[in-house]
């Protein structure tokens, strides 16, 4: 028996939020994000913007010479929270099942629901519908029997789109799907595919799994279960917090011990306030170096006792050993982070739940 699940993504959302709430951006190409004179990159593009080639998380001095009519805006993330909670309120009136991705995404599972006649495909119909209502902003929707294949139908139909994979045209769609649109296999492993013939949902079926395994590692388990249509893992209706932090991209090169010192207090103090606002307590110190040339660093540090924003003091005490383990006093830093992680169970706060709730399954006349 299958379930049914809906994947529902907002169309470059945040790009969608300000055409929506300034009249002069609608129609024109929008770039939410940094300065394009500096070193930020594009949180999201609107459509008009895409067509120039612009994409999530290129960098937007690159973004404005792929199209330098485009319009950069600087993000709203609190108006982004705001609508981000009343569309999760419009999922509500349909389940209580609703495992939310970020902001602009999130899985619902209707297996139980009545309403629309128990059709998954009618309730997706009605709820990008009633989201419109809500908010005047478009959402695309896929329909599927398990979570792989419903955040891969939300994407084939974009902008506005509907799209549906019944458990009957399952085998035949990952056939053909090409390796590349196989949620959760990156550009690196897309290549090593290619190279061994790994094309399609085909070739990776006529892969064995212990062959998969010898070529992928333990991730080829995942990937043999993908060829098969395979995936069973649940709508989680909360998830619980596995981490807190934040990190800055610097306008220009920290090379100072001093200001790479400076830096990192304003993240401690950032990173521990927000833990004590959430009532979280972690066992983990993480630091992120990225330096000029981009690569990238992390340094892990054992906090003892786990740091609340009342001890935020030991993170800033973790901090000098963190750094000497790098090597960003003697060569510039683009980016500096900071993450706690390792928060013990009983620490739920907001901690977003208490463990995974799986809708019931039984199968309904209409999918």
């Amino acid at each position: 028996m299958s379930r049914k699940i809906i994947h529902v993504d907002m169309d470059a959302f945040y790009a969608a939020v300000e055409q929506r709430d300034d009249p002069r951006l609608r129609g024109r190409p929008v770039v939410v994000g940094g300065d394009p004179r500096g070193r930020g990159v594009v949180a999201t593009a609107s459509y008009e913007a895409r067509r120039f080639g612009i994409r999530s998380a290129m960098p937007c001095a690159h973004a404005w010479r792929l199209c330098p009519q485009a319009l950069f805006v600087r993000p709203r993330f609190e108006v982004y929270q705001s609508v981000s909670q009343q569309i999760r309120a419009v999922f509500a009136r349909y389940t209580e099942l609703i495992e939310p991705v970020g902001l602009d995404e999130a899985y619902l599972d209707v297996s139980g629901v009545g309403v629309c006649r128990g059709s998954a495909t009618l309730i997706a119909r009605d709820l990008k519908i009633a989201v419109r209502a809500a908010t005047g902003l478009v959402a695309s929707a896929g329909v599927s029997y398990n979570k792989f294949l419903a955040k891969i139908a939300s994407d084939l139909d974009k902008p506005d789109g509907l799209a549906v994979i019944t458990p009957e045209q399952g085998p035949a769609f990952i056939a053909k799907l090409p390796i590349g649109r196989f949620h959760g296999i990156g550009r690196a492993t897309e290549q090593k595919m290619l190279a061994l013939g790994i094309a399609t949902g085909a070739d990776l079926g006529a892969w064995s799994e212990a062959r998969l395994v010898e070529h992928f590692g333990k991730a080829g388990h995942w990937y043999a279960q993908l060829a098969r249509g395979e995936d069973d893992r649940p709508v989680c209706a909360q998830r619980v917090r596995k981490s807190l932090g934040a990190e800055t991209t610097y306008a220009r090169d920290l090379g100072a011990a001093g200001e790479i010192e400076a830096a990192l207090g304003a993240l401690a103090d950032e990173v521990a306030t927000e833990l004590g606002r959430r009532g979280l307590a972690g066992r983990t110190l993480t630091l992120k170096v990225r330096y000029a040339d981009f690569e990238t660093v992390t340094r892990a540090h054992t906090l003892a006792p786990p740091a609340r924003y009342a001890q935020a003091a030991e993170l800033r005490t973790a901090l000098p050993a963190l750094l000497a383990r790098t090597e960003a006093c003697s060569r510039p830093v683009r980016l500096l982070g900071l993450t706690v992680s390792g928060f013990p169970e009983e620490d739920g706060g907001e901690a977003e739940s208490r463990g995974a709730a799986i809708g019931r399954m039984v199968q309904l006349p209409l999918f």
